[in-house]
């Protein structure tokens, strides 16, 4: 999708044992994990709902990548936040991507609803699938409804093995650094050794991290591989947007600079 709203299309290939290959993929002989730019998404859980569409024009301006959105049912999760129609409205006064965090029950089941609201990156949680298939089943359902970016979740007690199985079938990865639910949680450190472990594997999309991200947490991430990072009150609670996204970016590039040495 285009930052005006307009879908570009894509179609995977079929893989041997069912696999869906994620639109557009390269092997890692092909590219590296240090090609994908460092993308920050603002969470849009710590703005002001009252005045959403200038809080979204205010992170834009300061330089956010994509608005991270959060899609929580009250099952998957012990919260309830928002649905396709508030979606749809955030796509209609934003001018970058929507980052579209599933955390709900049947994220195949309203896949169509998301990708017509416009969602441009829609993720679901592995902890859903009883296995690959299952998985892959979801995987599908996103791609044949049009969404461009599929994107795939664990917890923080979920093994990154769970996972391995999808590295060419997915675009992102997002290894979630607290538990969802809830914004404004510590930190869970202990997430960065499964970050590294994907990385290692030779995963080379794009790899998310969500949860208390700041000034501090932030290059402990970009250090371990990611290059996509969701803040929420690290942002939106900053008196200087420009100043904080700026920061946040630059640590993250100074770490991948790090690990090139």
């Amino acid at each position: 999708m285009t930052p005006d709203g307009s879908r570009l299309a894509t179609r995977p290939t079929t893989a041997s044992a069912g696999a869906v290959t994620r639109a557009g993929a390269e092997r890692p002989e092909e590219a590296s994990a240090m090609q994908n730019p460092i993308r920050i998404a603002p969470s849009l859980l710590s703005c002001d709902f009252a005045r959403i569409a200038e809080e979204l024009g205010r992170v834009e301006a300061a330089g956010a990548d994509w608005h991270h959105v959060d899609v929580m049912d009250g099952h998957f999760v012990p919260n309830l936040t928002l649905g396709p129609p508030v979606v749809k409205s955030i796509r209609a006064a934003a001018s970058i991507p929507l980052d579209v965090h599933l955390m709900i029950a049947e994220p195949a089941r309203y896949a169509e609803d998301f990708a017509r609201a416009g969602a441009h990156c829609l993720t679901f949680h592995i902890e859903l699938c009883r296995n690959l298939a299952a998985a892959r089943e979801i995987i599908q359902r996103f791609r044949d409804v049009g969404i461009e970016k599929v994107g795939v979740s664990l917890n923080p007690d979920t093994e990154a093995e769970r996972v391995a199985g999808l590295f060419d079938e997915v675009d992102l990865i997002l290894v979630m650094s607290v538990f969802p639910g809830f914004g404004g949680q510590a930190f869970l450190p202990h997430v960065l050794d499964k970050t590294a472990w994907i990385r290692t594997q030779g995963y080379q999309g794009l790899l998310e991290m969500d949860g208390g991200l700041n000034q501090d947490t932030l290059p402990l991430c970009a250090r371990a591989g990611a290059d996509t990072f969701v803040a929420g009150s690290a942002i939106y609670g900053s008196a200087d947007l420009a100043g904080t996204i700026g920061a946040l970016r630059a640590s993250a590039e100074a770490q991948r600079g790090n690990q090139r040495g």
